[in-house]
């Protein structure tokens, strides 16, 4: 076998060469602190007990993650509802938030979380007045709702 040091480069590897250059320059030209910027994602931890949910009672409007952790022995779901700041209806029961009467106001939810478990919840949460709740039998009416209030 030969090799010669005048050798022209693969045509082949020319071009993947170049092509990764163009990439690595083009994804450096997005790392300056011109040009747009991401909006920033605020982030709430959340902590639910029975029988009650101890959370921030304010946050700027925008993105939001919820990072949700149940503390305590039973299973609870997270239902995020925009709130004129009155009661929120309550089913024949009594007991429960008539969810289908919020629903059109419903900002997310989680489903219910195991005892110990951890969760997140991602919501854009306009300026305005919100309930963190769980709505499984008795829960809410236990004392497991909290109120935030989300400004500009």
């Amino acid at each position: 076998m030969h090799f010669s040091l005048s050798a022209k480069p693969l045509p082949a590897l020319t071009w993947a060469l170049s092509g990764l250059l163009a990439v690595a320059g083009l994804a450096a030209s997005g790392c300056g602190k011109g040009g747009h910027t991401a909006k920033s994602t605020a982030e709430v931890s959340i902590s639910e007990t029975d029988f009650h949910i101890a959370a921030p009672t304010q946050v700027k409007a925008g993105n939001v993650v919820l990072r949700v952790s149940n503390k305590g022995p039973d299973r609870h779901e997270l239902i995020v509802v925009r709130s004129d700041g009155g009661a929120l209806p309550l089913r024949s029961d009594g007991l429960t938030v008539d969810e289908e009467a919020v629903e059109k106001r419903e900002a997310g939810a989680l489903e219910p979380g195991s005892p110990g478990g951890h969760r997140e919840l991602a919501v854009n949460l306009a300026p305005g007045r919100y309930v963190f709740m769980c709505n499984m039998e008795g829960h809410y009416m236990s004392g497991m709702h909290r109120e935030l209030v989300v400004t500009q």
